[in-house]
């Protein structure tokens, strides 16, 4: 069943078919009843796409997302659908996975379905360069990208995160204002996110006026999820004879199993051993004991987002980008 059958079994002009559909007021309610019961006996669902055009909008919104088993990220595309849908929006998810080329072919079949918008998900989109970024400008170009805790300075481009070598800054100093400098910094990511928090741990030291030993700067260049590696990563950094009594982790999964390390090896959490983790995800209550994590504001990020894209699609001038602040939530893996 198509529009054209509609049309002629309701014996009126496909334009007034299109009018009846989309909801236009300029329809007679005789013809308009009379259009709607041939629907109803039919059938007929209008096609998303031949609506989009005739309204100029598909309310769709596209999203992209490297990881869906990360649990940040995922936890992500649940609070921007969320939003999405109170504000009437339907959304295409693609999971590009972390190779250059496939974001890029994401990215071209998301556009590909006239989306209104784009949301981008976590900072691993975004390069170093113009060049790298420069599948995203082009984007830009016809509709708005948003970028969520990561920062492109472009036009049609928004970006909303979190201010996370601030954040980490305070973390690690936290540690050296209590005469605490052997802090293992454990990531594993050179996203633009990890630089900044990288940067931040570095910044602790320097704001102080201590030395920076790289030697405790640590990158796990595994799986993201393979908790044993990290475990034997560390056992791997302990039997070089490095001396740490702290780890600060640049995400609850490292810290986790930072833990499992400390617990494996023999050490008291915290008397032995401080732990630091960053999301402030399930994974830091579930954790016994229970981690101290940085809280870097996920769900207001995804609301401030979406309400900034809403902005953008109704021809306002939003704020091209809004910065969080993190918070140390302490709980029993830490004694600061």
């Amino acid at each position: 069943m198509t529009i054209y059958d509609v049309s002629k079994q309701s014996g009126v002009s496909i334009a007034t078919v299109s009018r009846v559909i989309n909801g236009n007021a300029n329809v007679r309610p005789k013809t308009r009843k009379k259009v709607l019961d041939v629907i109803a006996k039919s059938g007929y669902t209008p096609n998303a796409f031949a609506r989009g055009l005739g309204l100029n909008t598909m309310r769709t919104i596209g999203i992209l997302c490297a990881d869906s088993s990360d649990i940040y990220l995922a936890k992500a595309v649940y609070y921007i659908e969320e939003y999405l849908r109170k504000n009437n929006y339907n959304s295409v998810l693609a999971c590009t996975g972390y190779d250059i080329d496939n974001k890029k072919k994401s990215l071209d079949m998301l556009m590909s379905q006239h989306v209104d918008g784009v949301v981008m998900i976590g900072s691993n989109f975004v390069g170093q360069s113009v060049e790298d970024n420069q599948y995203i400008l082009d984007a830009a170009k016809s509709t708005p990208v948003m970028l969520l805790n990561a920062d492109v300075d472009s036009p049609n481009i928004y970006c909303t995160l979190c201010d996370d070598l601030k954040a980490m800054q305070d973390t690690v100093g936290l540690f050296l204002d209590k005469g605490i400098q052997d802090v293992l910094y454990l990531y594993n990511s050179r996203s633009y996110s990890g630089l900044k928090k990288l940067a931040g741990c570095q910044s602790a030291y320097l704001m102080r006026s201590l030395p920076i030993d790289t030697k405790y700067q640590r990158l796990f260049e595994g799986a993201r999820d393979d908790v044993d590696g990290v475990v034997k990563f560390l056992e791997s950094i302990k039997a070089e004879g490095l001396k740490f009594s702290a780890i600060v982790a640049s995400d609850d999964i490292l810290a986790s199993a930072s833990a499992k390390f400390a617990i494996k090896n023999g050490m008291k959490i915290p008397d032995d051993i401080q732990i630091v983790g960053y999301n402030n995800s399930i994974i830091s209550v579930c954790c016994e004991p229970e981690l101290t994590s940085v809280e870097n504001r996920l769900e207001k990020m995804c609301a401030q987002l979406v309400k900034t894209l809403i902005s953008a699609l109704d021809g306002e001038e939003p704020p091209q980008k809004v910065v969080f602040s993190g918070e140390l939530i302490q709980r029993a893996s830490t004694r600061l």
